[in-house]
């Protein structure tokens, strides 16, 4: 099984994963296959949804903005969920590269805290997101997301 406790490199993979989930959902939905069977399993394989509860504040939701279960967050990638209106399918833009610049990463043995942004670009324009994840290390070795907070960056006209 290995070690539980979290490296760097874990962290930085997981987000890879994360980022390249993100993007394939996007390019499932363009060819017209089963992209909400690829979020769901992109949710399965990164989000701890199916063993313990998971703290989900999406970037652009602001109605229904914090999320406690799977079905509200594929909402949020996906769309398509009439409890929650506002979601568009957030994975449906079809963003074409994702990067992350972490701020900070803190480790505790089987969890990690990570702070920055992250950058998705679509049509060569770029939107910043600034997140927290945290991250606990499963029973099988796998970094599962416990917390996702993302937002957009603050701005003055926004008060």
């Amino acid at each position: 099984m290995g070690s539980r406790n979290i490296t760097e490199k874990d962290v930085t993979d997981a987000q890879e994963k994360w980022a390249n989930g993100v993007i394939n959902i996007g390019k499932q939905f363009l060819e017209k296959n089963d992209y909400v069977s690829y979020a769901e399993l992109f949710l399965d394989e990164l989000y701890a949804f199916n063993f313990e509860d998971v703290l989900f504040k999406p970037t652009l939701a602001s109605e229904k903005q914090f999320r406690l279960d799977k079905i509200s967050a594929l909402s949020y990638f996906v769309g398509k969920n009439t409890n929650y209106n506002e979601d568009k399918g957030f994975a449906l833009n079809c963003w074409t590269n994702i990067r992350f610049e972490n701020i900070g990463i803190k480790i505790y043995g089987d969890i990690a805290i990570t702070m920055g942004n992250y950058f998705m670009i679509k049509d060569d324009q770029e939107l910043k997101v600034e997140y927290s994840f945290v991250y606990k290390k499963d029973n099988q070795g796998n970094l599962r997301i416990i917390l996702h907070d993302s937002h957009l960056p603050y701005t003055p006209a926004s008060l």
